[in-house]
């Protein structure tokens, strides 16, 4: 209302809204906000309804951030008539009219007396983009693909980035300032500039240097750990870290299942080459999500006894700090030397705590999956610790209701983690707890933890052995700072400029 508002006021004809607005739709949720521009522009702007479906459709774009069907909504034709009865007369009307103009199309708005708003969302954008190269690929082949058909070239890429400014000029003062003192000002609004880092790589005193800085910053983190958990952390262990929101795709039960591997390990081979890791989760689960916050238990329950045990807590810790935020990541992304994005392939749209950890000097073990993708290739395949099946061979696997079973049959050393599980060895008040996440594992390890646990722990075998040869780290942490000029915000924002608002930046 305001936008028309404001656009009429000096007696523009509507017609030309597209011209001059761009609204963008972040994600389903704003949905309603095509029907609602047809609404006003019939209701008190008096346009026929197909020029108005025309002038919404020149004005909205739809930004697809998820695969995961909770953020596709849909909601009932009953609720949606009961409660917005005039928009869902329009969404009809949007539907018919879709129909009319496209009559092959195989996919409806409103079906089974449900609306379907991912479907409206992309019917009512001339623009749809996904978040990376893979997920935007996928919106084409998988999501809307009957839609993509009869749009040919509505899909367009704009992979997420970061702004520097915060990320790490603010977030990583001890950083910013060598990169000042090293390649100048200016890389702040012009990331590309810290390509110029790269050349001081294998530089010994340049490698104290960013060491220095990243020291630092873990002493900071070192000191807030122990006022938010009342436990004490070494800080020149490996600080590994996994902060995100608690869901099954993301796998922080991988993680957890293995480090009880590794905790296993050090008790069989107390003396042995171990590199000492505080391993940092934080997130928080979705009020309903049961299965979540047993995760979130577990991992807490697993802390415990760890941080308890006096054979292993000096190679191993487990942080869980309460209420995971922006300003606790501001803390925790500057001094964390490894990053995991461990989320199941062709699952997680973009990530953008993958770029934020990388830009400040972590190394990645991940997936092929999201952003994940794009910045192996920026920062170098060697610099990133890859591990675990592709889309194509999740999708193939889950065709086998029995594949979870068949990995852990496989597996000898996830089955002993899974026993300790299973016999209480971390909640001796309650040895039944964790038996449903044990069975979802047997038969219905949709997300594939079973089916990756030996190749992720196999990665991290790799970020062992990397860390033992320090110069070795060094290097690659500082090519992952130099090489993430790609990924900030301001490239992205130029793309939508370009490829979805049809804008000019002032600037130019």
């Amino acid at each position: 209302q305001d936008i028309l508002r404001r656009y009429t006021k000096g007696g523009r004809d509507p017609r030309g809204l597209g011209q001059k607005v761009a609204i963008q739709l972040n994600d389903t949720h704003p949905a309603l906000a095509g029907p609602e521009l047809i609404r006003l522009l019939v209701d008190y702007h008096g346009l026929p309804f197909e020029e108005a479906a025309e002038v919404a459709n020149q004005t909205l774009g739809y930004t697809n951030h998820t695969l995961m069907p909770e953020a596709l909504e849909k909601w009932s034709t009953w609720l949606m008539g009961n409660t917005l009865p005039r928009h869902m007369q329009i969404i009809e009307r949007i539907d018919d009219w879709h129909a009319r103009k496209f009559p092959a199309r195989k996919v409806a708005i409103v079906q089974n007396d449900e609306v379907r708003m991912g479907e409206l969302s992309f019917v009512m954008a001339h623009r749809v983009n996904g978040v990376s190269a893979l997920h935007s690929d996928l919106v084409k082949t998988t999501l809307f693909s009957d839609l993509d058909e009869i749009h040919p070239g509505r899909i367009v890429n704009e992979t997420n980035g970061i702004t520097p400014r915060r990320w790490l000029k603010q977030a990583n003062p001890p950083l910013s300032t060598l990169i000042t003192d090293t390649i100048g000002e200016g890389w702040e609004v012009d990331l590309d500039k810290l390509k110029g880092l790269e050349s001081s790589a294998k530089d010994a005193g340049f490698q104290d240097a960013f060491v220095a800085a990243k020291l630092t910053n873990k002493k900071r983190l070192a000191g807030k750990i122990a006022e938010w958990t009342n436990r004490s952390v070494n800080p020149e262990a490996m600080f590994d870290v996994q902060v995100k929101r608690i869901h099954e795709y993301k796998r922080q039960l991988l993680n957890i299942l293995e480090v009880i591997a590794r905790w296993q390990d050090i008790h069989d081979n107390p003396n042995g080459n171990h590199a000492p890791r505080v391993k940092i989760f934080g997130g928080k689960a979705a009020p309903g999500y049961h299965v979540a916050k047993e995760i979130i238990h577990l991992i807490n329950d697993v802390g415990a006894v760890l941080n308890s045990d006096p054979v292993t807590r000096d190679f191993i810790r487990v942080i869980y700090p309460a209420n995971y935020n922006v300003s606790m990541a501001e803390l925790l992304i500057p001094a964390a030397d490894l990053s995991e994005q461990i989320s199941t392939a062709g699952a997680e749209a973009s990530g953008t705590g993958n770029m934020k950890f990388a830009l400040n000097g972590a190394l990645t073990i991940g997936t092929l999956d999201g952003a994940n993708v794009e910045i192996r290739q920026e920062v170098g395949p060697e610099n990133f610790f890859l591990f675990g099946m592709t889309t194509p061979e999740v999708e193939q696997r889950r065709a086998d209701p029995a594949q979870g079973r068949k990995a852990i049959e496989a597996s000898p050393r996830l089955q002993r983690v899974i026993r300790d599980i299973g016999q209480g060895r971390f909640c001796q008040s309650d040895r039944q707890r964790y038996q449903a996440l044990i069975d979802r594992l047997w038969n219905h390890d949709h997300f594939m933890v079973a089916a990756d646990f030996d190749a992720y722990c196999a990665a991290q075998a790799e970020v062992d052995k990397v860390w033992h040869d320090p110069a070795a780290w060094r290097e690659k942490a500082i090519l992952n700072t130099a090489r993430m000029g790609f990924f900030s915000s301001d490239r992205t924002i130029r793309g939508y400029m370009a490829d979805v608002w049809d804008a000019q930046s002032a600037l130019d």
